[in-house]
């Protein structure tokens, strides 16, 4: 090969590895789809209403590959990026991942940015909501008729679940990851006393992160259990895990934006259209792989386990001491797992 061949041969591949990256680059970031005047379940309206979400991995040509991965509790898609590539939950080689920003997140069309229904003008919406956006996104502007599959973690789970009797046939597989069909007492305890913190805030507080410090205390106690806790956190570095669980909240929180995503896992309960579980069970046509922790004290794993024994899913649990956040002592086995079961 002569060198000037050699040299149009090196051009051709620095050519090609800038294009790819500048591609995936492209594909990562926040995009938002605009889906006008939403209406919700109660009959109100989101005005000019957003979804925000990024892709990754190519959609093939029958769009037969296409994964959906909404956020959860408070969550943004961003944070989602390291569930995707090789090795990890979700390989982005072989599948359109399609990670959304849930409404209220601040990202999709949220009380903290909505010019027309700022704060707590605002209107409540549901779960059901959530998804309802999420398929006009999916069907609307994808042109996707059916996913290879839906899944997500925590409230993304609990969307999941709605997903699965919403839109049945829109899905070949389904996995909810510690979330739940319904709230329990144990679960509403929790989520209502974070509501009560906001609201009882909000009487002397008027700020954007009005009650962020006592809520993220609140949040800090369910993540892990107490196991984890005390043999992380010795009782000399106890002042200066709060602070700096405090300070996060303080950087990030928006009450508003907290308590409609709250107000929304509250009222969450996949069996509401059918009259119970049994029922809304018989709905489901999605294979499905139910990922729950026993060990979790913010999303009780019954719920879950319970309806994956009516639907006859397959159920993978962990069960260690980090709880809600499982990933931190068990992340690479539910991974492995869960990606095996997504190569049907």
């Amino acid at each position: 090969m002569t060198p000037m061949k050699k040299l149009k041969l090196i051009f051709a591949l620095l050519t090609l590895l800038i294009s790819t990256a500048s591609f995936a680059a492209a594909q990562s970031e926040q995009r938002f789809a605009e889906l006008g005047d939403f209406k919700l379940e109660s009959g109100e309206m989101i005005q000019d209403c957003k979804l925000g979400y990024r892709t990754f991995g190519k959609l093939n040509a029958d769009k037969s590959n296409a994964i959906l991965f909404p956020t959860w509790f408070g969550g943004k898609s961003e944070q989602l990026t390291d569930n995707f590539g090789k090795d990890k939950m979700v390989n982005d080689a072989r599948f359109f991942i399609i990670a959304v920003d849930a409404l209220g997140n601040g990202v999709s069309s949220s009380p903290s940015n909505s010019r027309k229904q700022p704060g707590d003008q605002f209107p409540r919406f549901t779960i059901r909501d959530m998804v309802n956006a999420e398929h006009h996104l999916v069907t609307q502007i994808f042109g996707i008729k059916k996913l290879h599959a839906v899944m997500g973690i925590s409230m993304g789970g609990m969307q999941t679940f709605e997903w699965m009797v919403a839109y049945p046939q829109m899905m070949k597989l389904a996995v909810p990851i510690v979330g739940t069909t319904h709230q329990t007492a144990f679960d509403l305890l929790l989520w209502s006393t974070e509501l009560k913190v906001i609201e009882e805030s909000r009487k002397f507080d008027t700020s954007d992160n009005a009650g962020a410090a006592l809520v993220g205390r609140i949040h800090a106690l369910a993540l892990f259990t107490p196991a984890y806790r005390n043999s992380a956190t010795p009782p000399k570095e106890f002042e200066a895990f709060v602070k700096k669980e405090e300070q996060n909240y303080l950087d990030t929180f928006n009450a508003d934006n907290w308590a409609s995503q709250l107000r929304a896992m509250m009222a969450h309960d996949i069996s509401k259209k059918f009259g119970s579980m049994a029922e809304a069970a018989i709905a489901v046509k999605a294979k499905a792989l139910i990922v729950v922790a026993r060990q979790d004290m913010m999303v009780n794993p019954d719920p879950a386990t319970d309806f994956g024994r009516l639907i006859k899913a397959e159920l993978f649990e962990v069960n260690n001491p980090c709880g809600h956040v499982y990933a931190t002592c068990e992340g690479g086995k539910v991974n492995a797992a869960v990606s095996k079961f997504l190569m049907q």
